[in-house]
């Protein structure tokens, strides 16, 4: 990181690893802003599909979302994304936009637009940052990379008890195979298995890490 820059500490991972959770407490330990870029990319997705757009339209997604207004602000401390001044809220988690988000996201378009939006928070705030792509894509360049993963049928398991019925296999299958920006391990990325670990074990463990690769921070707990 440059002399002056924010600090972004990068959290990647596949569906139901943990690494909401996860990233949410550690901004929270340390002071940071939560950013979840996942919930942007749902964001579009709920506004296609509220305008009746095919997800599978390329065309038209790539029309409609060099049109769109896209706000990214902070509530409590944690990112929010407005489409055209509407908040999607609770719709974020639709079944309609689970089954949908990962065709939206595999866009090219869509993936510029969004990083856009993402790397403005870095200007203002020191980051927590969680997503698919944020240490390999997004922040390449943070020292601070953490690669969050369990067992698939760990993550099953927590997307049905978050009442979601999203597929994991067939999500971990496009998120990995799509052009661009795919979901793959950053070399420079510290891997932890979250399947036998509590959220404050997990958060425990990044802190320590944090502190081995130079960050000297106070954490809250």
């Amino acid at each position: 990181m440059q002399k002056g820059s924010h600090i972004v500490i990068a959290i990647d991972g596949p569906a139901a690893s943990g690494k909401s959770s996860v990233a949410r407490e550690l901004a929270r330990r340390l002071g940071f802003i939560y950013v979840n870029s996942g919930a942007m990319y749902r964001a579009v997705t709920w506004h296609l599909l509220q305008q009746r757009i095919d997800p599978h339209d390329r065309f038209a997604i790539e029309q409609q979302i060099g049109r769109l207004q896209i706000r990214c602000d902070l509530h409590d401390r944690e990112s929010r994304i407005l489409i055209n001044e509407a908040d999607p809220g609770d719709h974020l988690r639709d079944d309609a936009v689970n089954e949908s988000v990962s065709i939206v996201s595999s866009l090219s378009r869509v993936r510029e637009r969004l990083v856009e939006k993402m790397r403005e928070y870095a200007r203002d705030h020191d980051l927590v940052m969680e997503g698919r792509d944020i240490g390999s894509v997004v922040f390449p360049k943070t020292p601070y990379k953490f690669y969050i993963d369990a067992s698939p049928e760990i993550r099953l398991q927590r997307r049905t008890a978050q009442g979601q019925r999203d597929e994991i296999a067939r999500r971990d299958q496009a998120d990995s195979s799509r052009r661009t920006s795919p979901l793959v391990i950053a070399k420079d990325s510290e891997v932890i298995d979250t399947s036998k670990l509590t959220i404050r074990e997990v958060v425990d463990e990044i802190v320590r890490q944090l502190g081995t690769k130079g960050l000297s921070i106070d954490s809250r707990t």
